[in-house]
């Protein structure tokens, strides 16, 4: 009897063992994911923000983890090449993808996006968030936002704005130039925000809205002028620039955000584990030092949260959409 209960004593020491191995495992589950190397997808260029978050992130889970994740770019169809990719592989925690506001974009701008923004993936976390900018060429006559408006109702189709093309995130542009103010400008769409820079800072389109991010150093530099962000409060890397509102642009308030998702199959406890993983991830200093610099702040938003602002986001599109009268087939 004393040997069986022994034994008994011994198989419970064992479980209770294995229990806390798993419970201590990053995110509380067991230690059986990831079996292999965890492909991440960034369906822009190489370079952007986008892909210098996905690195950072796929860096710390690597560590933490203790398989591969490595980044892979898939670019094409702003960004439906990549996110399609995704959409169709493995519900099993082993394809990540990072995006922008461009997933939300794209389904309402064309009907023939091969995946489901709703049903397609399963929100992981916002991981981070930046305000989008209006700047121009230090030649343009405007200062502010009241200055540009009056600019631009003065000389009616003499100037022109770039802005990315149709499908991204800063579609909002269509809106705020052209909805929003009434104005009467010409809008040169561009494939990236490289070529937007490379295109404001020559002079070609005086006028540019885009992200923070990659328009910051140039802000710094004072080879762009940056007249007002469209977050709700000031950028803490540009506390000088106004925000629309206090601008006089009511309406506008939009921001860039960087969003991790996962096939719609994959496991929840999966998508638990990833969503703590980048939350602890994000407030890293080295982490948040690096995201400080690109002009982005980390948000490590609940599965919830993200899957909400995801529906936000289509909702406010498709409208812009309607009444830009934007089609794209």
């Amino acid at each position: 009897m004393k040997t069986i209960v022994s034994v008994t004593a011994g198989c419970a020491a064992l479980m209770l063992a294995a229990a806390s191995h798993a419970q201590n495992a990053p995110g509380g589950t067991a230690p059986s994911y990831p079996t292999r190397q965890v492909r991440v997808i960034v369906p822009y260029p190489a370079g952007g923000p986008t892909d210098v978050m996905a690195r950072l992130v796929a860096q710390h889970l690597s560590e933490s983890l203790g398989q591969n994740f490595f980044v892979e770019n898939l670019t094409g169809a702003s960004g439906v090449v990549g996110t399609g990719t995704a959409a169709n592989s493995p519900g099993d925690g082993h394809t990540i993808l990072f995006v922008t506001n461009d997933f939300a974009v794209a389904p309402t701008v064309s009907s023939k996006v091969p995946y489901d923004a709703l049903k397609s993936f399963a929100p992981v976390s916002i991981a981070a968030a930046s305000p989008q900018v209006v700047v121009v060429h230090p030649s343009f006559p405007a200062k502010n936002m009241q200055e540009l408006i009056a600019v631009a109702k003065a000389s009616p189709g003499k100037y022109n704005y770039a802005a990315l093309g149709i499908g991204f995130g800063q579609l909002s542009s269509e809106r705020l130039f052209r909805l929003g103010l009434g104005l009467d400008v010409v809008r040169v769409p561009f494939p990236g925000a490289a070529p937007i820079i490379t295109s404001t800072l020559a002079g070609h389109t005086p006028i540019a809205f885009l992200g923070l991010p990659p328009a910051a150093p140039h802000i710094k530099e004072g080879t762009l002028r940056a007249l007002a962000v469209t977050s709700a409060k000031r950028s803490p890397v540009f506390p000088n620039v106004p925000t629309m509102d206090e601008s006089g642009v009511r309406d506008q308030q939009s921001e860039l955000i960087i969003g991790v998702l996962v096939p719609a199959a994959t496991p929840k406890p999966i998508v638990d584990l990833l969503q703590r993983q980048i939350a602890r991830i994000v407030a890293l200093p080295d982490v948040k030092e690096r995201l400080d610099a690109l002009g982005f702040a980390p948000v490590a938003s609940t599965a919830e949260a993200y899957a909400t602002q995801i529906k936000a986001d289509i909702e406010t599109w498709s409208k812009v959409v309607r009444e830009a009268n934007i089609k794209v087939e």
